[in-house]
């Protein structure tokens, strides 16, 4: 591809079980660019915490956080219905944003070319990003999408319980006071129901091709 390895950086936010972390890891592997979850971060917080129980979370967080190694995330369930309550209310924390956002923006430094998906990327975490895309659905489809990808985990899960958990998380996410959920002036509307993965990545990689053109030229 043309513009592969190029040195830019996407910024994607959402609701939850939007398709934003799908999106944002196509658009990367499709252009060569390192990825990072930053709801994968909170959700390792809230692990943590319900795990280990610390009394002083934060310097406990602090530590975990320093030399974290991102990929291992991966080989963790940390999409339970406890684990996504518990990263809601932690969310709202100043002082536990603040680890995370040191380790997001170390992540984007060291990365010329990045996809950071979250929910206040575009707006918090990465302002001047190139392309920004904000990833929108309705509930239902959120939690069927959600149902669908905790079945296939084997994880004995209420169809009725996802959805419900979904709204208040958004509702939650959209209300706190520090870094709420809400889209960047600039970020492209991305309704991911009604594009199936194909469709989804196609359209934001117009939106990237653009970008590049201008800075790289044709």
């Amino acid at each position: 591809m043309k513009y592969k390895n190029k040195k830019l950086k996407i910024t994607c936010d959402g609701g939850a079980a939007t398709g934003k972390s799908t999106g944002a890891k196509m658009i990367a592997k499709r252009y060569g660019l390192a990825f990072l979850s930053s709801g994968l971060l909170y959700r390792y917080a809230a692990y943590l915490l319900i795990k280990f129980k610390p009394k002083n979370k934060i310097l406990f967080l602090r530590k975990k956080f320093k030399n974290l190694n991102y990929h291992k995330l991966h080989a963790i369930s940390l999409h339970t219905p406890k684990i996504s309550a518990y990263t809601s209310s932690i969310a709202k924390k100043a002082s536990l944003r603040n680890i995370l956002k040191i380790y997001q923006q170390n992540f984007v430094n060291k990365n010329a070319g990045c996809v950071l998906e979250g929910r206040d990327a575009s707006t918090k975490i990465l302002p001047k990003s190139d392309v920004k895309f904000y990833f929108i659905c309705n509930t239902t489809t959120a939690a069927k999408r959600r149902y669908k990808e905790l079945k296939k985990r084997a994880q004995n899960v209420s169809f009725k319980e996802i959805k419900r958990d979904i709204y208040a998380r958004d509702r939650s996410d959209r209300q706190r006071a520090i870094s709420p959920l809400q889209r960047h002036p600039l970020a492209i509307i991305v309704n991911t129901g009604k594009m199936n993965k194909q469709a989804m990545v196609s359209f934001m990689s117009k939106h990237v091709e653009k970008v590049l053109k201008i800075k790289y030229g044709n």
